[in-house]
């Protein structure tokens, strides 16, 4: 008997809720091999290439290209056994109800159990891809304070996962929303990342009405509540109208753009910015630069000024550690990292994204100039996997590739620093007691100030420019 196959769209990144589908490579009617990439989607991080858990022919395609899809709708339907008789579509498992302490716990993927992508395992599942399975339908609770734990599903559960409500907007609630609000009895039901949005633009959750499944509360639903009717409507009376003109462009903003700006936002108007500018003579930095590029020990390695000055970022950061942390608001504390990940701000056709070398301190400097050469081309091709921008803990924006001096950069969400290397020019500049000309470039750093103080920041900045105007010699003295 034939069996068709319906694939549901998994959770790419911890916490993404949807992606878009940028194109199909397969057609109804094409067969498809175990594993082989059939769809390429794009997440608010990155473009990715998903594998078929299935070998058959496609029979129907649920979703067309440049769609935006939720994470656990169905988007293709496979028939694995294309020789027998039709047979009704195999639904994706039920995702559990989403819980408002907790979010489900995760089921170990298809290398975890010993069943391979494709198969069944023990427990009736579909190994589907890595590292990315289907909820498992029960959830665990966290136990309240000072009250017994709460059980994994309640009488209530099943009646929140019916009673899906129409998708209504914040500012105008209705009355079929009304039986999921019961059902969850006080609660709020929201992912993680959502929860943090809220928190970062000061959303109360519990005053909305949700529009996700099960009356969940989507980013959507925190965003629109940002907009306050009065000031729109003041701005509306006072402002110009101006008409719309025929040769405008309208781009939505979405995926990677999306995101960043969400985190620029909330970065901006969350973490105190402070901006210093250093102005050095990076003569030597560039010499030091061609003698690496001729020596025997960088044969065959792109060695750039970056590289080196990465280099010096690293060992500045080793004499002053507190550059390298972040501030945790729930628990009032600073948390001053272990490793350096170390961002590179790298600008894409799909949006700003910043990839970074995990541990960067424990690599050789050619290491890290192969680190950062595969780093950046790897961003240019949008094929940077999501967990090489998550984790980053101090970042360089190189300005000075487009001609500029230099900026005053908006730091990463969870990061204290951020460093905009400018352009190198030739300028007029003393040296030994006679004005020449010199290779001149303007580093400027960005700190959060509630962990940064002036004192440190300038430190950090001034060790950094005492590396850039003698690479060598400072680090003879610093190793």
């Amino acid at each position: 008997m034939s069996r068709l196959q319906q694939f549901i769209l998994p959770d790419l990144a911890e916490g993404l809720t949807e992606a878009e589908i940028l194109q199909w490579m397969v057609a109804v009617g094409d067969e498809v091999k175990l594993n082989q990439p059939f769809v390429e989607v794009e997440t608010a991080k990155s473009a990715v290439e998903i594998p078929s858990p299935y070998a058959g022919v496609v029979t129907e395609i649920l979703r067309d290209a440049g769609e935006t899809v939720d994470v656990g709708s169905p988007i293709i339907t496979i028939d694995t056994d294309p020789g027998g008789a039709a047979a009704p579509p195999v639904p994706p498992p039920a995702e559990a109800p989403i819980e408002a302490e907790l979010p489900s716990a995760p089921v170990p993927d298809a290398g975890s159990n010993g069943a391979k992508i494709g198969e069944t395992t023990a427990d009736g599942r579909t190994a589907v891809l890595v590292g990315y399975g289907a909820k498992a339908p029960t959830t665990v609770r966290r136990a309240r304070k000072g009250g017994a734990p709460v059980a994994a599903a309640s009488a209530a559960a099943p009646a929140a996962a019916v009673a899906v409500p129409v998708p209504v907007p914040v500012k105008a609630p209705v009355a079929a929303a009304a039986p999921v609000v019961a059902a969850r009895a006080g609660t709020v039901l929201a992912k993680p990342p959502v929860r943090k949005l809220a928190k970062d633009l000061g959303v109360d959750l519990s005053a909305l009405v949700g529009s996700g499944p099960a009356g969940s509360i989507t980013r959507d639903d925190v965003q629109s509540a940002v907009s306050a009717p009065a000031p729109v409507a003041a701005a509306a009376a006072s402002a110009p109208v101006v008409a719309p003109s025929a040769g405008d462009q309208r781009i939505p903003v979405k995926g990677v753009r999306k995101l960043t700006a969400e985190n620029m936002v909330a970065s901006a108007f969350t973490a105190p910015h402070v901006t210093e500018f250093l102005t050095v003579d990076a003569t030597r930095l560039l010499k030091t630069v061609e003698k690496m590029r001729e020596s025997a020990e960088f044969k065959g390695v792109r060695v750039g000024p970056l590289a080196l000055l990465a280099k010096g970022v690293l060992l500045a950061i080793k004499r002053h550690p507190m550059i390298n942390s972040s501030w945790d608001e729930a628990n009032g504390e600073i948390v001053v990292k272990e490793h350096v990940n170390l961002g590179i701000a790298a600008a894409t056709p799909r949006g700003l994204i910043v990839p970074n070398v995990k541990a960067a301190e424990k690599l050789s400097t050619k290491e890290l100039a192969e680190a950062l050469v595969d780093l950046t081309s790897t961003a240019r091709d949008g094929k940077t996997p999501p967990a090489d921008m998550s984790g980053g803990s101090f970042t360089i924006t190189n300005v000075g590739v487009f001609g500029v001096d230099t900026g005053t950069p908006i730091l990463p969400p969870g990061e204290a620093a951020i460093l905009a290397f400018g352009a190198i020019k030739d300028m007029p500049w003393v040296h030994k007691g006679k004005v020449v000309p010199r290779k001149v470039t303007t580093l400027g750093l960005s700190f959060d100030h509630r962990i940064i103080d002036g004192e440190l920041g300038s430190k950090f900045l001034a060790d950094l420019g005492r590396f850039v105007n003698d690479p060598k010699g400072t680090l003879l003295a610093w190793s």
